[in-house]
């Protein structure tokens, strides 16, 4: 079953606990902290492999998570890394958050082999022993590990080949693609005989073309009418589209016109493709109506014009060195677009990603001190609040960092409620 979109959970592992743990040996008097950290909770990792064409397991497993960490342990052991959960992706698939309203690109897994950590695991919590001082030889703080990062994704699977077919239904493209390439489409005389994308490799001299036929467009495909819309994604990383149109068609032109509104309304990038028309089914009409249809073609495009008859292997040869040195120049161009941007971005000065960390911000809301900061919520989601002394041990970290400064110009007393990554206690303890 070929299934080409897919929503999915991914929760990377949570970190272990931290240990509270004293030796306690014959004849060692006041044995030490010797509570282990907390081990690395696994990460979310995806990797292209070129043997999947489909996302249809992820329809029957949507739900993927990584191993936790595990808890830290008396005499200094560490607790054990959770595994990381490797997950297998077709070739060409996107990865989308569905977390933010504009599904920002999270990866774009292009190349077999390719991989790309989506969630990351939850850091370990410090046993006690991590905590000895000189002033300190008997601490009894741990910390809780870190929950792992869980994502709403969504998953797009898009071919990627050389060459878009693109057309009407019925208008001969998955019977070109049969006879150019070893590719069996399904092939009936009627409209939307295809259902799914099909791949094919054509054989151009002494170089080949990776082909894509994609279900019939119609009007109005790019507002979900007919099949085409919900394929139009496979052509988007294509270099060349080829447009066929049946040579009996009763207005070409208008076709053509069409089919071009449909690609621009979906994507003016897709709109903006090198392209090569062919007229089909030539077979079945003679000189002079293909003559009449090219000149009628010619009146509302610049893009080469060819005439091909797919069962009758007429101007194929003709047609696949002319998408061969298409996709040859389009490349060519996007490398060297590449090596000289038209507009280099102008750099632009702001706080390294450290600094960012450290900052922080103390904003009331009622009775209640909000307090939000990338490295202060961090140390707030590794305290066990039901230890005095990891508060404590929070409240003065807040203290070195000068947030406790910041609540008393703010007006806060010592009763009152301090908020930090969802957990509340008071400013001093109580």
């Amino acid at each position: 079953m070929f299934i080409d979109t897919a929503k999915v959970t991914v929760t990377a592992g949570r970190g272990g606990n931290g240990a509270v743990s004293f030796r306690h040996e014959k004849f060692v008097d006041r044995g030490g902290p010797d509570g282990g950290d907390g081990g690395r909770g696994g990460d979310v990792v995806f990797v292209a492999d070129s043997n999947l064409n489909t996302l249809v397991d992820f329809r029957y497993q949507p739900n993927l998570t990584a191993e936790n960490g595990g808890n830290g342990a008396r005499r200094d052991r560490h607790g054990k890394n959770g595994a990381n959960l490797t997950i297998k992706v077709p070739v060409g698939t996107v990865v989308r958050s569905t977390d933010d309203e504009s599904a920002s690109m999270i990866a774009d897994l292009v190349t077999s082999g390719q991989t790309a950590t989506i969630a990351h695991g939850g850091d370990g919590g410090y046993g006690n022993a991590h905590f000895k001082s000189s002033t300190r030889q008997a601490p009894r703080v741990a910390e809780k590990g870190e929950p792992g990062e869980q994502l709403e994704l969504r998953l797009e699977l898009k071919l990627l080949a050389d060459v878009g077919l693109v057309g009407f239904p019925n208008a001969g493209k998955s019977t070109f693609l049969s006879v150019v390439t070893a590719a069996r489409p399904e092939i009936a005389d009627y409209p939307f005989t295809t259902l799914t994308p099909n791949l094919g490799v054509a054989d151009v001299d002494s170089d080949s073309l990776l082909i894509a036929d994609i279900p019939g467009l119609i009007e109005g495909a790019a507002e979900g009418k007919g099949l085409g819309d919900a394929f139009l994604r496979h052509v988007e990383r294509t270099s060349v589209i080829l447009q066929l149109i049946d040579v009996l068609s009763d207005n070409v032109a208008d076709d053509y016109q069409k089919i071009r509104s449909e690609l621009g309304k979906y994507s003016p990038e897709l709109a903006d493709k090198p392209e090569i028309v062919a007229l089909s089914k030539i077979d079945a009409a003679d000189d002079e109506i293909v003559a009449m249809q090219r000149t009628a073609l010619a009146a509302v495009t610049d893009s080469p014009i060819l005439a091909i008859s797919s069962s009758a292997h007429q101007g194929l040869t003709e047609a696949l060195r002319a998408l061969l040195a298409t996709v040859k120049t389009h490349e060519n161009q996007v490398s060297a677009d590449a090596i000289e941007p038209e507009n280099p971005e102008i750099p632009v000065i702001s706080l390294s990603k450290a600094d960012q960390d450290k900052s922080w911000q103390v904003e009331r809301s009622g009775e209640i001190f909000l307090v939000t900061g990338a490295k202060i919520e961090k140390f707030a989601r590794r305290t066990d609040f039901s230890n005095p002394h990891g508060v404590n041990r929070l409240r003065d970290i807040m203290r070195k960092m000068g947030i406790m400064h910041e609540l008393d110009r703010a007006g806060a007393t010592g009763k009152s409620l301090v908020r930090i990554a969802g957990n509340e206690f008071t400013v001093l303890e109580q």
